[in-house]
């Protein structure tokens, strides 16, 4: 039986309660007074259930459908105000002793190129990000206890906080690696880690057994725990996603947003972010070969109508997605994007020719981070470095409490201007200097409390004068 508060993957997550949400979204996808009282409870920014939600992504009439699309990109701006977090995705190692089918690292895979980091490698590579602009990485590996041991990943994030490289700094190193144990996630936290980022996949207990195998991985209640048992650890920011197109989205969705409801009725604290992956090409992978894949429009429909139903949670959108991909879904609810991401072990130092690939995937945005920066602010976006929550233990139920009040707009927006001028100072090429200025100028205005406007400036004196790392 569905049960959001039970510890149970197949209760939290049931197979019968998704079928029965999925039928009376069928039953009311045409259903205008009931599509009208979703959204206008989605209205009061406090959310929406599973059922609700389901309903939303279901509708068939094109007048709601738009009023959907501009209630997301309200409640965005609501919540997020313009401001982008950045990002960049950092792999440590492919091998791996899984057999998932839709990944170029599974086991069997003899084509592609098995890279694992040393230490001195590590270092070169955070430098190399240092010098783009980065300062919040997101590291990944493959599940390997021999090459991949937890001791290693504890060594690399150790490595990774230790690089100071000019004015270069890694101050967030958020971590996706595969589920573990309480213990483990413990000796995580300690290493002083960001947000715990693990996707499920799917939710289809019988399509994830299929996609997966042989491997540690292929024990679905074990992998859908997780997030349990890393905020049991003392690590309250927890990242959930799934790969859109290996199974029917609209199932996926409903699970997700009943792993979001799970967490906040066991933890009393959502999921800190949401990705939205889809199924792309990679080594040995061809995304046609699965049939659940999903066009631009459905992504886009997805993207706002998990916004309108976990508000508070952040957004990531990575550069699987093309530059007119991710520009759509920016406006429907999107936080966080990467830039300038490289996909293979060792790319950022040494980029890889075609046939030594060790890369998970594709990257079809391919644009350096400073084309990135200046694409968004051309389009009014404010690039965030920020990282000045995690760093001032505004964390798990602190940041929830500020973001679902929406205070913690008076504090986001100031550190977005603080560590963009940083960027422009340090890193930018003079064009995306000189449109970041501007925006910088005109963005002070919107500060609503002048003392606080009049620290912001004197800060960016002082940051233009050769200070760093000033935050609220």
């Amino acid at each position: 039986m569905y049960n959001p508060k039970s510890r149970k993957a197949e209760e939290f997550i049931d197979h019968q309660e998704i079928l029965d949400t999925l039928a009376f979204a069928d039953a009311n996808k045409g259903n205008a007074a009931l599509i009208d009282e979703i959204l206008e409870k989605a209205r009061q920014l406090k959310g929406l259930n599973h059922r609700e939600a389901s309903v939303l992504l279901a509708c068939e009439l094109e007048d709601k459908n738009q009023e959907m699309y501009a209630l997301a990109e309200q409640i965005k701006k609501d919540f997020y105000g313009n401001r982008i977090v950045m990002f960049a995705p950092l792999y440590l190692s492919n091998y791996c002793v899984n057999g998932c089918v839709y990944c170029p690292y599974h086991a069997k895979n003899k084509t592609i190129a098995r890279k694992k980091l040393t230490q001195d490698e590590v270092r070169a590579e955070v430098i190399a990000l240092q010098d783009m602009g980065h300062k919040r990485l997101a590291i990944e590996a493959g599940e390997d206890p021999v090459n991949n041991p937890i001791e290693y990943i504890l060594e690399c994030i150790k490595t990774i906080y230790s690089v100071q490289h000019k004015n270069g700094s890694i101050r967030r190193v958020n971590v996706n690696i595969a589920a573990t144990t309480v213990e483990e996630y413990k000796m995580l936290k300690e290493a002083g880690i960001g947000t715990y980022i693990l996707f499920q996949e799917t939710y289809h207990k019988e399509s994830y057994q299929q996609l997966h195998p042989t491997g540690p991985k292929s024990n679905y209640a074990y992998h859908t725990e997780a997030h349990d048992r890393a905020m049991e650890a003392g690590i309250d920011d927890v990242g959930l996603g799934v790969l859109f197109g290996l199974e029917m989205y609209r199932y996926e969705f409903a699970g997700l947003l009943m792993h979001a409801e799970h967490l906040e009725a066991v933890f009393g604290v959502g999921p800190h972010t949401i990705s939205v992956p889809r199924v792309c090409p990679a080594d040995d992978i061809d995304p046609t070969d699965f049939d659940n894949g999903i066009d631009n429009d459905t992504f886009a429909k997805i993207v706002a109508c998990i916004r309108i139903a976990v508000p508070y949670t952040g957004m990531i959108v990575s550069t699987r997605e093309s530059q007119a991909s991710r520009e759509r879904v920016l406006h429907l609810g999107i936080s966080q994007i990467s830039g300038g991401s490289r996909t293979s072990v060792g790319g950022y130092v040494t980029p890889e020719t075609p046939e030594e690939n060790s890369a998970q995937f594709d990257v079809s945005d391919q644009r350096s981070l400073d084309e990135v920066v200046k694409w968004l602010m051309d389009m009014g976006y404010i690039p965030s470095f920020c990282t000045a929550c995690y760093r001032e233990g505004r964390t798990g139920d602190r940041f929830m409490s500020l973001c679902k009040s929406r205070q913690i707009m008076n504090c986001c927006h100031p550190n977005a201007l603080m560590t963009l001028k940083e960027y422009l100072m340090d890193y930018a090429s003079l064009e995306t200097r000189a449109v970041g200025e501007a925006l910088i100028a005109k963005e002070l205005e919107n500060i609503p409390k002048d003392k606080v406007r009049q620290i912001v400036v004197e800060r960016l004196g002082r940051i233009e004068a050769g200070e760093r790392d000033f935050r609220f």
